[in-house]
């Protein structure tokens, strides 16, 4: 048998759990949530990253469906709900491949079943709109985490993409992780700037994630990890699922990226721009500059690094698909994570440890994150608290 064939069987076993995609955000960008017009029962390919056969091909065997909405939303939270009922009619269609999953038993018995776990994570704490009590809305809907931000700051927490304006978290950004805590909704660290992943280290009392982060020391970019917040993630029993965006994770690429992004301000357009005129000009720089390529290795360097710092108790998987416009050669898409447990395999990975990677710590975070929440909430009442009562 090839690496790859070993790669599949131990899938069947321990299937990939996936930290973060984007298809509800695709599909309402493409076709406003016409699931009709994007049947991802069937191949998809042509549009998206994602469908069901694809995520069968490519063993995953729980995912947590990111229900984001943009920043500057006129009404996140409205935009949000939107997401979330995306979610819930994507189950609804195809009951027959996915499950709906709360809790950790949830997961595991999907596996059983043969079914596709499915979770929610909001991405960006814009979408609480500065209120416990929608925080707690959105944990009954089923989201089981909040990224804290998305790339601009919220009112209590700086971003990794923003200038600094809290220096972490505010008073009122460390009661939402406290909040959060005690609902057993897992804390994402994913965006955040590493003074708010530090704090939030400082505040919470159960293990907190990174959805879909990689390494800093091997790619620099504010997105991604340092070495100090990994070992801290480990001690606190945190994982941190490796994401495949190759500006995270290639240098060149993130260099390639900061010159393409100066050439559009240079001829005065955001470099966010995707209007007809704007793209002519990213085009041709690109003909100038041919982007840089990552692959399947370069993905597997950032886990060897992040195994040594926080040990292969701590590391998971979040490829970010349908959340990017570029994925890495062999990651192309949800069908390639056979692709990257072969590469683990010929760099010496035994299959216990890539179990661990694949399902169970992602598993065993959720749990944890129940267990402190069952404690808090036997001592601790809801926080009522408001923004301007903690931060002024």
């Amino acid at each position: 048998m090839t690496s790859l064939d070993d790669a599949r069987t131990l899938l069947a076993e321990f299937p990939v759990a996936d930290g973060h995609n984007d298809l509800p955000w695709a599909l309402r960008e493409q076709v406003r949530y016409d699931l009709d017009a994007r049947d991802v029962a069937a191949d998809q390919s042509a549009h998206l990253h994602t469908d069901i056969p694809r995520l069968r091909a490519g063993g995953v065997g729980a995912q947590y469906w990111s229900v984001y909405v943009r920043t500057d939303s006129p009404d996140p939270v409205a935009a949000t709900l939107e997401q979330i009922d995306c979610v819930r009619q994507l189950l609804d269609r195809h009951p027959e491949d996915l499950r709906p999953a709360l809790t950790a038993a949830d997961m595991e018995a999907a596996r059983r079943e043969g079914r596709i776990a499915s979770l929610m994570g909001a991405e960006g704490g814009h979408s609480i709109a500065n209120s416990l009590g929608t925080l707690r809305g959105l944990y009954r809907l089923g989201v089981r985490y909040l990224t804290l931000t998305h790339n601009d700051n919220v009112d209590w927490a700086d971003s990794a993409t923003d200038k600094p304006r809290a220096g972490g978290l505010t008073a009122f950004g460390r009661e939402v992780v406290r909040e959060m805590n005690r609902l057993g909704m897992l804390v994402d660290l994913s965006h955040v700037a590493a003074t708010t992943m530090r704090d939030a280290l400082d505040a919470s009392s159960a293990p907190v994630i990174f959805s879909h982060s990689s390494a800093r020391a091997v790619c620099d970019h504010p997105r991604n990890i340092p070495d100090d917040v990994l070992e801290r993630l480990a001690a606190g029993g945190g994982v941190a699922m490796v994401t495949f965006v190759p500006k995270f994770v290639l240098q060149a690429a993130v260099d390639w990226t900061a010159e393409a992004d100066e050439n559009m301000r240079a001829h005065g357009f955001h470099h966010l721009d995707t209007t007809a005129e704007a793209m002519k000009i990213h085009r041709a720089f690109e003909e100038r500059h041919p982007r840089p390529v990552a692959t399947v290795a370069t993905v597997a360097d950032h886990l060897d690094h992040m195994r040594e710092v926080a040990g292969v108790d701590h590391l998971g998987i979040g490829g970010d698909y349908d959340g990017t416009a570029f994925t890495p050669d062999g990651l192309d898409d949800v069908s390639g994570y056979p692709n990257l447990i072969a590469e683990l395999l010929d760099r010496g990975w035994s299959k216990a440890d890539l179990a661990k990677l694949t399902w169970k710590n992602a598993v065993r975070v959720l749990d944890a994150a129940e267990g402190v929440a069952r404690g808090l909430q036997a001592t601790r009442p809801p926080s009522n608290a408001t923004i301007e009562s903690l931060d002024g």
